[in-house]
């Protein structure tokens, strides 16, 4: 067992394992318009990996089979998959709700003109990251030009009523610039809203604090800084027994660009396969071996369990253990 296992059987009293299957996680490629120095998956324009149709069409024969609460679809920069929009129509005429993450810059992008209006035409929920209200911030996490192109974006999906309408919805997503833990959702949402309504007029359906994971780009950082190990105790001595119940890995599946099945994104990152003995791909999918699976971990899910919790939908507790590296 590792440390991680460890701790969570000593402290929580409990194995790991998935309690259900309510969320169908997609990552359609690597490919990103940003090399955002935070990305577990070190995306960016130079990234090959996009998921084939044929793969989409597994995807949405699954999808029909086990009925998924929402069909998350990350990446990358989703939009630049050019089967994307064929996926989401298919998805959305078989019933399913279909949420999708963006960066909001690469709305911009050559090609993408009327991308919002599709969005909007098939009732896409979308997550948008906006790493911070402040455009200092956002500028060291994403490259220069990133922040006035992302709030241009979130006023034009206001006005197309994304995050007006409840049927809409518009969420935000804060992550760390450095190596600290996220602070309260509540109260930071709160700044966002006074902030991006007084300075722009945008308005939002909720923010999610997403804790930076100790792996790809975010690690090469650390260790550049010499503070990965610093980083790694800072997660550890914040563990939190009251994030395990709602962590994503209990309540998903992650489906990779080719097909292959992982616990969550983050093993995805690190190609940690699911457990010996559970399905590899989609094209061996079976519901009643992973609906209550065992879920493989590694040290850097410490980033999940930490303070408030982290999981691709925000905070897991408003009772956190704090702590911070300071400079």
């Amino acid at each position: 067992m590792n440390a991680f296992e460890t701790q969570i059987q000593k402290d929580c009293g409990l194995d790991l394992y998935a309690m259900d299957l309510k969320i169908l996680q997609v990552n359609v490629g690597s490919r990103c318009n940003l090399r955002c120095r935070h990305c577990h998956h070190e995306c960016g324009p130079e990234r090959t990996e996009v998921m084939s149709w044929e793969v989409m069409e597994d995807l949405i024969q699954l999808a029909g089979a086990i009925r998924p609460g929402l069909v998350d679809i990350t990446g990358g920069s989703p939009e630049l998959n050019p089967h994307l929009k064929r996926f989401i129509v298919t998805l959305k005429e078989n019933g399913h709700t279909v949420q999708m993450r963006t960066n909001l810059a690469v709305l911009f992008e050559p090609g993408m003109e009327n991308f919002p209006e599709f969005l909007h035409q098939h009732m896409v929920h979308l997550v948008a990251s906006l790493p911070c209200y402040l455009e200092e911030e956002v500028c060291i996490q994403r490259g220069q030009g990133v922040f006035e192109r992302s709030t241009e974006m979130l006023k034009k999906l206001n006005a197309l009523g994304f995050g007006m309408e409840i049927q809409l919805p518009l969420y935000l997503v804060y992550n760390p610039v450095g190596p600290f833990l996220p602070p309260n959702q509540s109260q930071l949402e709160l700044d966002y809203r006074q902030e991006l309504a007084s300075r722009f007029g945008i308005q939002f359906s909720g923010l999610f604090t997403i804790a930076n994971m100790p792996i790809g780009r975010f690690r090469e950082h650390l260790k550049q800084e010499k503070k990965d190990k610093e980083y790694i105790r800072l997660l550890r001595d914040a563990f939190n027994c009251q994030t395990v119940a709602g962590l994503m890995c209990r309540h998903q599946i992650c489906v990779a660009w080719d097909g292959f099945l992982y616990d969550c994104d983050f093993n995805m990152a690190l190609n940690l396969g699911l457990v010996d003995g559970l399905p590899r791909s989609i094209r061996n999918f079976d519901h009643d071996s992973l609906v209550n699976r065992k879920i493989r971990t590694g040290n850097h899910c410490y980033g999940c369990t930490a303070g408030f919790g982290s999981s691709c939908g925000g905070a897991l507790t408003s009772e956190p253990i704090a702590s911070e590296i300071r400079e």
